[in-house]
């Protein structure tokens, strides 16, 4: 893969530098780059498919999945290379028909056919509430004790996962993307941002290059989603007011495609819901930007922030506008509760959901703020070992394919 490197522009908040978008020249920049002078120029630097084969192989890519159609996760499934692990963590049902065992049954087949390795959980098993409870990690349960229904508690569960494989990245890839080509290209955007990190601390975020729409029997191709277009804005007017000067550097504020080091992730608090990926800037801004007063960091190493454009069209599921509007209420939401968010920027997020809520009729308490995003502990306080011995002496609560424990 060979795109632009270094990245044109940097904005330094503390210990966290956010580069600005890269955009890609080559997919496929070819197996065997010999030499730096044959690997760079002037703008560009190119990582051959050995390199990014070798990050591969120290990543685990996390797929949260709910009631997805088989043949859609099957097709994310064939685009992810060979040599990375991947865990799917299902919120699917189980009745009254039982759509995980479904899936299970699915993965093993493709695995088989595929050779690749592959884990897959269900994140509202009792076995894995009661190990969550035992090691008292509570902030992913719910007042039932059982783990909660978000995207992001899946996620909590697949970094888990991956961590106690010794994988030095996740990635993250939502399932219901029809283009296996473009979610090829996610990996490899991945493993190319991790390869020009020069931090064990690192998030790798994609935007994609348009979202193909269809009306009046033609395909258009906007270059925002509908809620990224809002996100992206507030959180460059977030730190448009903490350095002073007006940035639009952000522009994957609700990246679902995205990465982080290991290091990283086991450091960071994730929020519930559709808030977790414009949670996540927010809480490496409150953790290692130096705004917060008292603030302390585990690490000394800068937090680097890599924002790369796709080639590949993003197309995926229609979920309807109650989701586009409940990721919009829920993504303005942690943005609007950050502790490093000021009064004018709150003013606008209020008045933005107040006219949203008059558009769509519905009521919801965030649009008030008086609701607070939920909030899950850093998995660092979580004694893997411990965690990993009673997933093993749980047999029916993770299901391995072709993994070295199957």
């Amino acid at each position: 893969m060979r795109l632009d490197f270094p990245p044109k522009h940097t904005e330094t908040i503390g210990a966290v530098k956010i580069h600005s978008l890269q955009k890609i020249y080559e997919i496929d920049s070819g197996y065997n780059v010999n030499s730096k002078m044959q690997q760079n120029n002037n703008s560009t630097t190119a990582f051959d498919n050995r390199k990014l084969s070798k990050k591969c192989a120290n990543m685990a890519i996390v797929i949260p999945v709910k009631n997805e159609k088989l043949s859609l996760l099957e097709g994310v499934l064939s685009g992810i290379p060979n040599e990375c692990l991947i865990i799917i963590v299902s919120n699917s049902q189980r009745t009254p028909v039982d759509r995980y065992a479904m899936e299970v049954e699915m993965v093993k087949q493709f695995s088989q056919f595929s050779n690749k390795k592959i884990s897959i959980i269900h994140q509202r098993d009792p076995n894995l509430s009661r190990i969550f409870h035992k090691i008292n990690y509570t902030s992913i349960l719910d007042q039932h004790s059982q783990v909660r229904r978000g995207k992001a508690e899946g996620m909590v569960i697949g970094i888990l996962l991956a961590k106690i494989q010794g994988k030095k990245y996740v990635g993250f890839i939502d399932s219901d993307n029809y283009f296996p080509g473009a979610v090829n290209e996610y990996v490899k955007i991945f493993a190319s941002g991790f390869a020009m990190a020069e931090s064990c601390l690192s998030n790798v975020r994609v935007c994609w290059r348009s979202k193909p729409k269809i009306a009046n029997n033609k395909v258009y191709f906007p270059r925002w989603g509908r809620v990224s277009e809002h996100s992206n804005k507030y959180l460059n007017d977030l730190i448009s007011y903490i350095t002073g000067y007006e940035t639009d550097i952000i522009t994957t504020g609700n990246a679902g495609e995205h990465a982080l080091s290991m290091s990283l992730a086991e450091n960071m608090e994730f929020a519930s819901g559709y808030s977790v990926e414009p949670y996540e800037l927010v809480n490496i801004l409150e953790n290692f930007g130096g705004i917060i007063k008292g603030s302390k960091s585990a690490h000394k190493d800068n937090v680097e922030i890599f924002q790369i454009e796709t080639r590949n069209p993003h197309f995926h599921e229609d979920k309807g506008d109650d989701h586009v509007t409940s990721m919009l209420q829920e993504s303005l939401s942690a943005i609007n509760n950050s502790k490093i968010c000021n009064t004018d920027i709150t003013r606008d997020i209020k008045n933005h959901l107040l006219v949203l809520q008059q558009k769509t009729n519905q009521i919801n308490s965030r649009i008030n703020g008086s609701a607070n995003n939920h909030i899950m502990d850093p998995i660092k306080i979580i004694p893997i070992d411990k965690f990993n011995e009673l997933v093993i002496d749980s047999p029916k609560l993770l299901h391995l394919f072709n993994t070295s424990e199957s």
